[in-house]
């Protein structure tokens, strides 16, 4: 056989396919998703609590306004109404500047601080984001205070020694910055991660169990109905849903370290994570057969991306955003991050994940009842005939 021949083969030819359509798909998925950082920080929603009635509160409620990089910045809510935004991540940021900051700059005590805050159970580009702003904003006001106090002392002359010492440590303590973080997370990269990298093992492998189970389905034609093989298939589905899940989480708990009164919890999520994915990745398959696969990458590339664990939804492009709306992935990466670090309900996460993988059942239903062409089903010794001859044949 010739090098030219082998390459006509299917196996060749299906290989040189998808080795360049995967890297033209991931390439060109990726790239243009991740150009959302930084160019799309503006798009992040803030807060700015300004409790301060003084004039130093006024001032830096403004200069913030103009100078900070974002395009929307809330500064009618109060401090309390912005803290629970910030939980359910509908906010980035809150700059509270409390009620007494101008009367302790005025009064020349120490110490006088705003309040940062941000939330650890977030995507990952947002606390990072966050924290670099925020270092910005203080290094800038601590300066910008500190100047105006020294210009304060300068224009009292003749000032006595230990009068003059006070007022340099006054220069420099006359502002700080309090950086405050609800929901942290614990250090290392497995748990800040752990949200996606359980989003993933549930959907890679039921994208894979979605293309065996279907093959299994349409190789059984005949064998049984219809209504009984889609039952076989997903009660197959569900038994490695369960199977699954339970191992993934072990070792989630092994190397982690959450507590027991999270598993079940957790457990449970995994098995919902993995029977909306089998569905919603079924529905291709259902469709086109084995090329069902093909399309199905491009759709978990882009989920990837549009997951929420990388970046907010804010900051996506148009075509990442729409598919964060329709994605089982979107939705159990915040279930995970509610579940694990947050101090917010999951469920309505979940009971969108249950939506999505309710309606991806129902289109599989009407796949299989008005795409799929009914098979006389063959007699029971007519299959245990074909079994026979067939062992004798390998035999």
């Amino acid at each position: 056989m010739k090098f030219t021949q082998f390459l006509k083969n299917k196996g060749a030819i299906a290989a040189i396919f998808m080795g360049i359509f995967y890297a033209i798909a991931m390439l060109g998925i990726f790239i243009p998703g991740y150009s959302a950082i930084p160019n799309n920080v503006d798009q992040m929603p803030i807060a700015m609590v300004n409790d301060d009635a003084g004039e130093y509160g006024k001032m830096i409620s403004e200069q913030l306004s103009e100078k900070l990089p974002f395009e929307k910045i809330e500064t009618d809510l109060s401090n309390k109404q912005a803290m629970k935004q910030l939980e359910k991540n509908d906010l980035a940021l809150i700059i509270h500047i409390p009620e007494t900051f101008s009367a302790d700059m005025q009064n020349g005590e120490a110490a006088s601080s705003i309040d940062f805050t941000t939330n650890g159970a977030s995507s990952t580009v947002v606390s990072s984001t966050m924290t670099s702003i925020v270092n910005q904003i203080n290094a800038q006001l601590s300066t910008q205070f500190s100047t105006q106090t020294a210009q304060g002392v300068l224009m009292n002359l003749n000032i006595p020694e230990e009068q003059a010492a006070e007022m340099a440590q006054m220069i420099e303590t006359s502002y700080t910055g309090n950086m405050v973080t609800i929901n942290e997370v614990p250090a290392g990269m497995n748990n800040n991660m752990l949200p996606m990298f359980l989003t993933m093992a549930g959907y890679t492998g039921a994208m894979i169990g979605a293309m065996q189970l279907v093959s299994a389905f349409r190789a059984s034609r005949g064998k049984a109905s219809k209504i009984r093989l889609f039952i076989y298939l997903q009660l197959t589905a569900l038994l490695i849903a369960v199977v699954s899940s339970v191992l993934g989480v072990a070792i989630s708990y092994f190397v982690n370290g959450y507590g027991t009164e999270l598993l079940l919890g957790l457990t449970a999520q995994q098995i919902l994570n993995y029977m909306v994915c089998f569905n919603f990745t079924a529905i291709l398959i259902f469709l086109v057969g084995e090329g069902g696969m093909v399309l199905n990458l491009p759709i978990l590339l882009i989920q990837t991306l549009a997951n929420g664990a990388t970046m907010p939804r804010e900051m996506m492009y148009l075509p990442y955003e729409w598919m964060s709306y329709i994605s089982p992935m979107y939705y159990s990466v915040q279930a995970y991050f509610a579940t694990l670090y947050g101090s917010v309900s999951a469920a309505p996460n979940q009971w969108m994940m249950a939506a999505i993988g309710g309606a991806a059942l129902l289109i599989n239903i009407l796949i299989v009842a008005f795409l799929h062409k009914p098979v006389p089903i063959e007699a029971p010794e007519a299959q245990e005939a074909k079994l026979t001859n067939a062992a004798e044949i390998t035999a």
